[in-house]
């Protein structure tokens, strides 16, 4: 996308600032992932249609990658917006029409902490849960995504696991196993490698897919860890510092199942918002956490009950109304209705289909709304003709139409001339 637009300017053994370097942004949250600032030298500028770039010799900033969004924050006080590496170097973007950078000078660099250590939680989250389904059921992660309001992963069963399927007993089982590894806060440490061979010599979870430039993350002993696998994203010290997993639910995916779960902070705070909602509820139904769904459930059924008695009252009006209405003699003939639904009063024109003369209205005081219907009149012409003239609004076919008005007035106004239009018109057949 964007970065085709500037690599041919900055790219591996490319010209920049006039001469030929290889250039290469240092990473120093490899080095530690709690370094919350640093100083760095310009490299270059960059700018397109949608914005400016800069390029530095180093960064705090971690970029998109690995499921894991980048690190926002600022750079002399603008605000850094994205983030992301292309072949060794990291491209800035910042928030400005006017960069007050150049190459050769220096920059201050400060990202969000409480971001970053929100992804490291949710990451390394993700890493103790895979952890656990592999280790009780060989479930392997084929994907991981990281969202707003909430993780997913899809877990792939071997065929010789002996299992065909996540249930939810081995879901729970899974995340009380993820959070017994936060409990015991293990140690979690990244190792990087430069040769495969090195680092298949570690018990990974997952075989590796890159040559080069190998990071490994272990939580606990590496001869026995809760987890081992290549991964390039941030992660805490210790599982301790995840703080909770807690699984949402799982759903078939294709041949996998996916995991919707969450870690640390954003954990919480949906626990928070959950019991919360659940205290609520309690409140008002006077009842407690032991017996909220028995009670819950016995107002159901009492709900259930009068929803059912309240739809058959409404059948026998609108049976009554369609009957009352065909015994009227007027050849215009217009009902109002307070307590019937527009949907009751769709049924009743509908009933009366093939017995309406010239034109029924069938009010709906509450929305300021009129149902035409017809036999013989084009209900749809007569809304469009006529409606907007009254300031209101609507369509429909020939048989039957509806308008909607601003208030009862002008709903009245369009009744009466429409009465009038077709009385007129009646009077000139005779």
């Amino acid at each position: 996308m964007i970065i085709t637009a500037f690599l041919p300017l900055c790219a591996d053994k490319s010209t920049c600032m006039g001469k030929e370097t290889t250039l290469h942004t240092k990473l120093l949250f490899k080095e530690n992932v709690y370094l919350r600032s640093c100083r760095a030298t310009i490299i270059d500028i960059v700018r397109d249609k949608k914005g400016v770039y800069f390029i530095s010799d180093q960064t705090v900033f971690f970029p998109t990658g690995g499921g894991q969004s980048c690190d926002v924050g600022e750079a002399d006080g603008i605000p850094v917006t994205d983030v992301w590496e292309e072949e060794g170097v990291v491209y800035h973007r910042i928030d400005t029409d006017t960069c007050p950078f150049s190459p050769g000078s220096t920059v201050s660099m400060q990202i969000d902490w409480h971001r970053r250590f929100d992804n490291m939680q949710r990451h390394c989250g993700e890493h103790v849960l895979s952890g656990a389904f592999y280790s009780l059921y060989r479930g392997h992660n084929r994907g991981f995504h990281m969202g707003k309001d909430y993780m997913t992963i899809d877990i792939a069963l071997d065929e010789d696991s002996g299992f065909q399927k996540i249930t939810d007993d081995m879901a729970r089982e899974a995340e009380l196993r993820a959070n017994e590894v936060i409990w015991a806060d293990l140690p979690v440490s990244v190792h990087h490698f430069n040769r495969r061979s090195d680092a298949e010599e570690l018990p990974l979870r997952k075989a590796l897919a890159f040559d080069t430039d190998i990071s490994i993350v272990t939580i606990g002993d590496e001869n026995a860890p809760a987890d081992c696998v290549a991964c390039c994203g941030t992660h805490p010290s210790s599982s301790g510092q995840i703080g909770i997993i807690k699984i949402y639910k799982v759903e078939k995916n294709k041949d996998m199942f996916r995991v919707y779960f969450e870690a640390g902070k954003h954990a919480f705070r949906q626990y928070q918002h959950q019991f919360d909602v659940i205290t609520e509820l309690g409140n008002r139904l006077s009842a407690g956490t032991d017996d909220l769904l028995k009670k819950f459930l016995v107002q159901q059924k009492k709900s259930d009950a009068v929803r059912d008695q309240l739809y058959h009252l409404k059948k026998e009006i609108v049976a009554r109304e369609t009957v009352e209405i065909e015994k009227d003699p007027n050849l215009l003939r217009c009902r109002r209705y307070s307590e019937l639904s527009l949907d009751d009063l769709n049924e009743i024109g509908k009933k009366l289909s093939g017995k309406i003369d010239v034109l029924l209205f069938l009010v709906h005081q509450p929305t300021c709304t009129v149902l035409l219907f017809s036999d013989t009149c084009d209900c749809g012409g007569l809304v469009k003709g006529n409606a907007r003239l009254f300031n209101g609004k609507g369509g429909g076919s020939k048989k039957n139409a509806r308008a909607v008005f601003t208030e009862a007035e002008s709903l009245q106004r369009f009744i009466d001339h429409v009465s009038s239009q077709l009385q007129a018109d009646t009077a000139l057949g005779d």
